[in-house]
This record gives structure tokens, C-alpha cells and sequence, in this order.
């Protein structure tokens, strides 16, 4: 892909990330929200959460079909989009929700076991974000720095279970939302073991043809 269309491509993800965040402060500035506000920007937020976190997750799948490799240039902007929507869900909670009252929120993490699984998934974020840059990649090592961005799945884990929660009766998205997460698993998880298969091949024919050389150059006879 052209330098060109890279640059469309993270365009086009700014501007379908923030629409629902203008939409969202729009709603509120003319007040045209529902009966109950901070219940709808919660959910709105959290619901933008959890499908950042999805298509961010997605980017690699994604380019194991179809085999190319603009798909992880987005994988980064999605993540970084998915925790910011995550913060301003979770502040609305704080702020909005219980105005800084800290012993009923801990009471209420403690207490709540879709509060307890959010607040995970959201910590489970932060070394992600922090560790986002190319400057920590190389401070970490590659190696060590796949090995932590792996959390992301636990974390879709996570996200998916709050969200099952907190689910009203008659949506149906939840399990739209589950399906595509283990779609996406299962991919990744096929993608592991046939890297392993191959490598063992591999290390086999090596090992076979090891084995055979001695007899190959052997010692031979002149008369």
C-alpha cells in the first residue's frame, strides 16, 4: 500500500472513532438525550469501547486472510481509540455517575462482579496504551513486547463479559459482539499452530538431511 493511502485509511478511522463522540456532545448540547442521560452516555461510550476493541483485535486476523499487510498500521490507532473511549466511560462513571464518592465505587467493584471485570479489562489497557509506541517496542524487545500485547484478548475477554452483564433484555448485539470474539480466537489460535506445524516440519527435514549427509560424504575408495 502507497504512503497515500495509509495515510486515508488512519483518516478515515479518526473520523468514524470521533463521530460518535461529536454526536454524542451534540446530543447533550441540545439536550436530546434520553430519560435517563448518564445511563445512555455510558452505555454509548462503552458500547464504542467495546467495538474499538473488537476491530482493533481484528486487524490481525485480518491480515492473515487476506495475506497483506496494511491491516496492522491500523491496529495501533484502534487500540489507542478503544482505551480512550474506555477512560471516558469509566470517568462518566466517577465523575457523572457517583461524583467521586470512592468507598460506594469500591464498595461497588467489590460488590459487582460486571463492575469488577470492567475495571480489570480497563487496567489490563493501560500497559497496553503505555507500551503502544515504537520507542517502548524497542525498549521491551519484540519478543517481550508480544508477549504483553497478547493481554489485548484477555482484555476482549473481559470486555465481552461486562459487557453479557449489563445486557438489557431483547438486545441481541452481546452475542453478535461474542461470536465475532471467538471468531477472531479461533483464528489466531489456528494461525499459532500452524506456525508450530510448519516449524516442525521444518526442524524435521533439517534433522533427516543432517542424518544423511555423513553417509552422503563419506569416505570413498580410489584405486
Amino acid at each position: 500500500m502507497t504512503a497515500r493511502g495509509r495515510v486515508l485509511l488512519k483518516t478515515t478511522v479518526w473520523l468514524v472513532a470521533l463521530a460518535p463522540l461529536v454526536a454524542l456532545g451534540y446530543w447533550i448540547w441540545t439536550d436530546d438525550l434520553t430519560a435517563n442521560p448518564i445511563s445512555f452516555i455510558t452505555n454509548t461510550l462503552g458500547d464504542w469501547t467495546l467495538r474499538l476493541l473488537l476491530a482493533s483485535l481484528a486487524m490481525t486476523p485480518l491480515r492473515i486472510v487476506v495475506g497483506l499487510g496494511w491491516p496492522i498500521t491500523l491496529r495501533r490507532l484502534l487500540g489507542l481509540f478503544a482505551f480512550f473511549y474506555a477512560l471516558l466511560h469509566f470517568g462518566v462513571w466517577i465523575v457523572v455517575d457517583h461524583f467521586f464518592a470512592w468507598r460506594e465505587m469500591a464498595a461497588d467493584i467489590a460488590k459487582r462482579p460486571y463492575i469488577t471485570v470492567g475495571v480489570t479489562a480497563l487496567t489490563l489497557l493501560i500497559p497496553l496504551a503505555v507500551t503502544s509506541t515504537a520507542g517502548m517496542i524497542r525498549r521491551l524487545g519484540g519478543r517481550n513486547w508480544r508477549r504483553l500485547h497478547r493481554l489485548a484478548y484477555a482484555t476482549g475477554v473481559l470486555a465481552i463479559l461486562h459487557f453479557l452483564w449489563l445486557a438489557k433484555v431483547g438486545r441481541k448485539d452481546q452475542y453478535v459482539y461474542a461470536a465475532i470474539l471467538v471468531g477472531l480466537l479461533g483464528i489466531r489460535i489456528w494461525d499459532v499452530a500452524r506456525r508450530r506445524l510448519l516449524a516442525r516440519r521444518r526442524a524435521l527435514a533439517v534433522s533427516t538431511v543432517g542424518a544423511m549427509s555423513p553417509r552422503l560424504s563419506g569416505p570413498t575408495d580410489i584405486c
